[in-house]
């Protein structure tokens, strides 16, 4: 299977690494500037579960790819899709198979609009890494676990040969029988965590030591359910038993990327994270109030980060 990968950034370098290094034919859709650093230096990760040096790694760039790919696995931010779309668009062919690990929903409705519902699976990973100043992948947490399948939730022979091409990998792949309800649960966290953490510019353990601010984050999350449900993809007892214990853990350090994001000035993912969750909910004027407040404080941030950014 010809895998190309979109970016070398953590996470796509992190999974696309790991592919590469159990022998997976794969190539990295990258900048020439990655590219070049990449050449020079290899891809480096360093893990708790084994670091990695992978000299050399194949890539191409925009203007180079001519041919398809089996499998693209896209890794890049909601705000990158549209030009990331046009660069991959050669590398799309009638039987390639495109795995988005980004969050939340609304690029599953821009990628089936662009190359097809048919070759667009869902997928979704679970890890905390970054890139560190020499261009290394520095994978930060005990997550590293990417879970993909076909929408439908059927068991097709193309998710068979997705997971055969991962299965000596040095992650967790999980071929997923219902990857859509796996896919609003990680969004329902995830909103809630960037939502009151961006909106308080604290992690979870302050906000719940603050008056005030369990309450809220409850709140918060009920209105992420909410919308989950009027979306037939409420969550399941236990998944939301989860997110409540790690939303409400005193002492806890967790908070979201989008938060550090915004207090170091960049571009953040309030629309696809955020706004588009909201705009699937009750659309009146009094539901939801967690969930719009922290819509508009994200909006707000972009609305000053643009005007000094002119």
């Amino acid at each position: 299977m010809r895998i190309l990968v979109i970016g070398a950034g953590a996470t796509g370098g992190y999974f696309g690494g790991r592919l590469l290094e159990s022998g997976q034919d794969v190539t990295f859709l990258v900048r020439a500037g990655r590219a070049e650093q990449l050449a020079r230096h290899g891809l480096v990760i360093r893990s708790g579960f084994g670091d990695a040096m992978l000299p050399s790694p194949p890539t191409l760039l925009a203007d180079g790819l001519k041919d398809p790919f089996d499998l693209i696995l896209l890794s890049c931010k909601a705000y990158h899709l549209p030009e990331v779309m046009d660069d991959m668009a050669p590398a799309v062919g009638a039987q390639s198979m495109i795995l988005p690990l980004l969050n939340g929903m609304r690029h599953l409705d821009l990628l089936d609009a662009r190359f097809g519902a048919d070759r667009v699976l869902g997928g979704q990973c679970v890890i905390a890494a970054t890139l560190d100043a020499e261009g290394a992948v520095r994978h930060l947490n005990q997550s590293h676990g990417l879970t993909f399948g076909e929408r439908d939730g059927t068991r097709s022979e193309r998710v068979e040969c997705v997971a055969q091409s991962m299965a000596n990998a040095r992650f967790e792949p999980r071929l997923s029988m219902s990857i859509l309800q796996d896919m609003w649960d990680k969004w329902v966290f995830l909103a809630s965590l960037a939502g009151i953490t961006c909106l308080m510019r604290a992690p979870v353990g302050d906000i719940v030591a603050a008056p005030g601010g369990l309450q809220a984050t409850v709140q918060l999350l009920e209105d992420c359910r909410s919308v989950a449900a009027s979306n037939d993809h409420a969550p399941a007892d236990a998944v939301l038993a989860r997110a409540y214990s790690m939303l409400s853990e005193a002492g806890s350090a967790l908070s979201a990327s989008m938060m550090r994001d915004l207090e170091q000035g960049g571009l953040i993912e309030a629309d696809h994270v955020v706004g588009d969750l909201l705009a699937r909910g009750d659309a009146s004027e009094d539901a939801l109030p967690m969930l719009r407040v922290a819509y508009a404080h994200l909006k707000a941030y972009e609305v000053r980060r643009s005007r000094t950014k002119a």
